[in-house]
């Protein structure tokens, strides 16, 4: 073997080396799934950044998406609700707006309008489904920050509600 050629052949196995090593660190940077080594976070917002997480994952696959999406127009909706302040877009396509009242919901169409109520506070408010979620079990309803105020339970950051499709 000639020594042009092993130096040549150290060259590109170096370089498709760094070509993975550098990919495989990316992706890690992506995903925003390295929280461990980043500084220290309330369980709140660590909820809410993978619920962030969550929301870009399913924005970029389409069809996991809308296969949870059943058109359910009618009845009443039992369970946890929680809040979210952060994003920039909602699978309705338009600007995330914190402080409008809006709300996050599997499958409700968008444009549904829903009377949510907490028991505990004994307020209401009247909400527009205008993205897709909660991504975390046992939620039923994703509310925006303006809805959670309204509500009395941004404190909290989730609590028990029963909520009617108008």
């Amino acid at each position: 073997m000639s020594n042009e050629w092993v130096s040549a052949t150290r060259r590109v196995s170096t370089g498709l080396a760094l070509v993975a090593l550098a990919s495989s660190l990316a992706g890690c940077v992506t995903a925003g799934t390295n929280i461990a080594t980043g500084p220290q976070r309330s369980a709140r917002s660590v909820q809410t950044s993978s619920v962030a997480v969550a929301r870009r994952m399913a924005a970029r696959h389409p069809v996991a998406r809308h296969s949870i999406a059943q058109r359910s127009t009618t009845g009443s909706i039992e369970g946890v609700a929680s809040y979210y302040w952060e994003g920039s877009r909602v699978a309705s396509g338009g600007k995330y707006n914190p402080y409008g009242l809006t709300a996050a919901h599997r499958s409700l169409p968008f444009g549904t309008r829903v009377r949510v109520s907490d028991p505990k506070t004994q307020r209401s408010v009247i909400v527009t489904i205008n993205d897709r979620g909660p991504f975390v079990h046992g939620r039923v309803l994703d509310l925006s920050l303006g809805a959670a105020r309204a509500l009395g339970i941004e404190s909290r950051g989730v609590s028990r509600v029963h909520a009617d499709v108008l």
